[in-house]
């Protein structure tokens, strides 16, 4: 998160994608780094035992929101 709050602070749109397992803890972590409307995208948990094509079922669910942080007007 680092990275995109220094994106962001720089122009460049940025965001993350994390299962939502993660969800209460990028929420700690957006506020202490004070960009608590980080744009995210979070998937289903978990994932890491996820075969090719369920990873790609995956992104294809999630695509759109992730097209729609990077490319939405502030």
């Amino acid at each position: 998160m680092h990275d995109i709050a220094d994106l962001e602070m720089r122009g460049v749109p940025g965001m993350f994608v994390a299962s939502d397992e993660f969800v209460s803890g990028a929420d700690a972590q957006q506020a202490s780094l004070g960009f608590p409307g980080m744009k995210r995208v979070f998937c289903s948990h978990p994932i890491q035992d996820r075969t090719d094509d369920e990873m790609r079922n995956l992104a294809d669910k999630i695509f759109a929101d992730i097209l729609a942080c990077i490319t939405e007007q502030r």
